[in-house]
């Protein structure tokens, strides 16, 4: 079995998959996926957006020359055609490592902990049920100020980016069939 456990930042999909993995699941966190094919891609990734970030005046690596993802972040999350490159180049990489995961661990049941796996149709289609994680949304912007040292004005704009995640998971599970269920943490 394959479910997806997804929902907005800082509403518990972590919590979530703990408690499911008390139960056997294992679980494969994409946002940890998506770093390691982030670096792999590294090379791609500093041809394709290197000049765009010298005509910024940002530079894209850190000291000991590995990418520098929060400038990468500054880059593609101002532009939304910057943004689908990055997609394009990486979100290949993220789908043949889950895969990989899927298929080494094809006796167990298996937790994809995404944010955006509507965005990887060819993952979401194996999925089983979406199990979408809410929580209020002063409970959420607590929880993301203790935890991921960024400003308010970051984790408002992170929130709004986000406000419509449930209807795209909604359009992409009614394609394919699979069930939503909504936990509310």
């Amino acid at each position: 079995m394959i479910i997806c456990v997804t929902g907005m930042m800082a509403a518990g999909k972590n919590y979530i998959c703990s408690q499911l993995e008390k139960q056997g699941f294992i679980s494969l966190d994409l946002d940890k996926t998506a770093h390691r094919a982030i670096s792999l891609c590294t090379p791609q990734i500093l041809q394709v957006f290197g000049n765009e970030a010298a005509s910024r005046g940002i530079s894209l690596t850190n000291k000991d020359g590995s990418l520098d993802r929060r400038a990468l972040a500054q880059i593609v999350f101002s532009d939304k055609e910057l943004l689908a490159k990055q997609e394009a180049l990486v979100y290949p990489k993220i789908i043949e490592l889950t895969n990989q995961y899927i298929e080494e661990n094809r006796d167990k049941s298996v937790i994809l902990n995404a944010t955006v796996l509507f965005k990887t149709p060819e993952l979401l289609s194996k999925c089983e049920k979406i199990l979408f994680v809410t929580a209020p949304f002063f409970k959420r912007l607590i929880r993301a100020k203790k935890r991921d040292k960024m400003t308010f004005r970051q984790i408002l704009a992170r929130f709004k980016n986000q406000r419509n995640l449930l209807d795209e998971y909604k359009k992409a599970a009614e394609e394919d069939g699979i069930p939503i269920e909504i936990i509310r943490n």
